[in-house]
């Protein structure tokens, strides 16, 4: 069964059923990758009914119990970013291919603009500025979104520092994060334990975490003091990065607004560097 299968099952059973369990159902279709990430219990506690009543929604729908309808869950949600079925549904798109890249990209933007708010800004900006040091971790094709992060908020005078792997491990990396530290994470599918298990120990430390994610089903999430939504749709590999950096872009401009003239200060000592013809080639004469 596909995601799409799935959600049919989940529209057409849900009108049938009595209030408790449509109202099940009605998460299930709204929540399907927290759902395939959160056990039953979490579900049942924030549904306020039994896991009793999750298994027998289960049954309603076919499954033998609610084991097996996570199981389905999960297989769903790991097709949708799994570069080979995505390449092969793009192939199969009557769109010219380029075309089909624009259109996801394009609501990719759309919808990470849309879930962000004024509120979610001003306490980005509210968070970064109280900052003693700022760490930036990611793994994989989101460690690119935390280089920019890292670089723009370098360029604004923040002590900025990116954690990636390398020569440590992001466990070591994060063992210095205390108090008065802010984290940021970008997290997209899938989600790696290290970069989950870094981001509790600095938490533990007592700094503050914001993470960049998809789905507030990915685990970093439960540390987070603010969580920003992206979208990260791809028609061929597993995640999309333009939505995470267009958001960082956002952000970063925002603070370097919300900063004034201590921004305007490093921006200044920025376009002096910019200058240096002992570094960058002057062509035609033409200065930055």
């Amino acid at each position: 069964m596909d995601s799409t299968q799935l959600q049919n099952l989940l529209m057409e059973k849900a009108h049938t059923m009595p209030n408790k369990a449509r109202r099940v159902a009605e998460y299930l279709l709204a929540n399907m990758r927290e759902a395939s990430f959160r056990s039953i219990g979490d579900i049942a506690d924030e549904l306020k009914v039994s896991k009793a009543q999750l298994v027998r929604v289960a049954q309603m729908l076919g499954f033998s119990g609610y084991a097996e309808l996570k199981a389905c869950l999960q297989k769903t949600i790991l097709e949708q970013i799994n570069p080979a079925a995505l390449l092969a549904r793009a192939v199969n798109s009557s769109d010219s291919f380029p075309y089909s890249v624009f259109k996801v990209e394009h609501a990719n933007l759309d919808d990470t603009m849309a879930q962000l708010s004024p509120e979610e800004t001003d306490r980005f900006n509210e968070i970064v500025k109280g900052a003693n040091n700022i760490y930036c971790i990611g793994w994989g094709i989101s460690s690119l979104v935390m280089e920019l992060m890292q670089i723009c908020l370098t360029i604004m005078g923040c002590r900025a520092f990116l954690c990636r792997r390398g020569g440590l491990s992001l466990w070591e990396q994060v063992r210095g994060v205390r108090e008065g530290d802010v984290v940021i994470v970008c997290e997209l599918p899938s989600y790696a334990v290290e970069v989950t298990e870094s981001v509790e120990i600095a938490h533990r430390n007592g700094a503050k975490v914001i993470t960049m994610t998809d789905s507030a089903a990915a685990p970093v999430c439960r540390f987070a003091e603010l969580q920003l939504n992206v979208s990260a749709n791809s028609p061929t590999f597993g995640s999309s990065i333009i939505g995470p950096i267009f958001l960082t872009h956002v952000l970063t401009s925002s603070l370097a607004v919300s900063l004034g003239a201590e921004a305007k200060k490093s921006f200044d000592e920025q376009a002096s560097f910019l200058h240096d013809e002992r570094i960058f080639h002057p062509i035609f004469g033409l200065k930055y």
